[in-house]
């Protein structure tokens, strides 16, 4: 596979291989149902789901004990994520690519993205927005880092590998008839159901 980007290859290398003993538990997956129960009251008739960079499936797996019916689709860089999340979810259509190149073949009703946008170029920013966009039917639910105005903090030790900004505020801008449904904040420090301090923003498709 060739990549654009030094993340690419960061991700779809050893630091990635790594990365899912720490993505998984049955903690993390408690934490996901409460997570995701909260954030989707809000949407109605969602029977298929689009995860761009879903690593070994810990938020589909949660959705999949949400919404039984739905039918899972995943988007993953990394050759070993790849091979859990397929065992984890036998199921779900798996895409091992990178979601800069990716050309969503049919849209779905819900697309997610978590923790994924904060470790792209911002050079390709707009491109993944492009194939968020493209991918959904109904919804598109970002789950990152906030930060009003873009910044680059180190990365376990690593520089260049995570960016926060305004993926949401920027998302609304490129495409304006996307209309914000919901947003919330998940913190690290809650007793029953911690998250790494996401910022979420549920956003709904309208026409205009």
């Amino acid at each position: 596979m060739n990549f654009k980007t030094e993340q690419e290859e960061f991700w779809a290398g050893k630091f990635g291989d790594n990365y899912i003993g720490r993505n998984s538990g049955k903690e993390l997956l408690a934490s996901n149902l409460n997570f995701f129960s909260g954030i989707l009251k809000k949407v109605t008739n969602i029977s298929s789901c689009l995860e761009f960079g879903a690593n070994i499936g810990m938020n589909l797996k949660a959705l999949n004990l949400l919404f039984p019916n739905m039918k899972l689709h995943a988007i993953e860089i990394n050759t070993e994520a790849t091979k859990k999340l397929k065992e984890n979810l036998p199921d779900a259509e798996v895409h091992k690519k990178s979601i800069i190149d990716f050309i969503p073949p049919n849209k779905v009703d819900l697309v997610l993205i978590k923790g994924v946008l904060i470790h792209i170029n911002p050079s390709y920013l707009k491109k993944v927005y492009e194939n968020l966009y493209n991918a959904s039917a109904k919804y598109i639910l970002l789950c990152e880092y906030y930060n009003r105005t873009p910044t680059t903090i180190d990365y376990r030790g690593f520089e260049d590998k995570l960016f926060k900004r305004d993926f949401c505020g920027e998302l609304m801008d490129q495409y304006v008839d996307l209309q914000l449904l919901d947003y919330g904040f998940s913190y690290h420090r809650d007793k029953n159901f911690p998250q790494d301090d996401i910022s979420w923003f549920l956003l709904e498709k309208v026409s205009i």
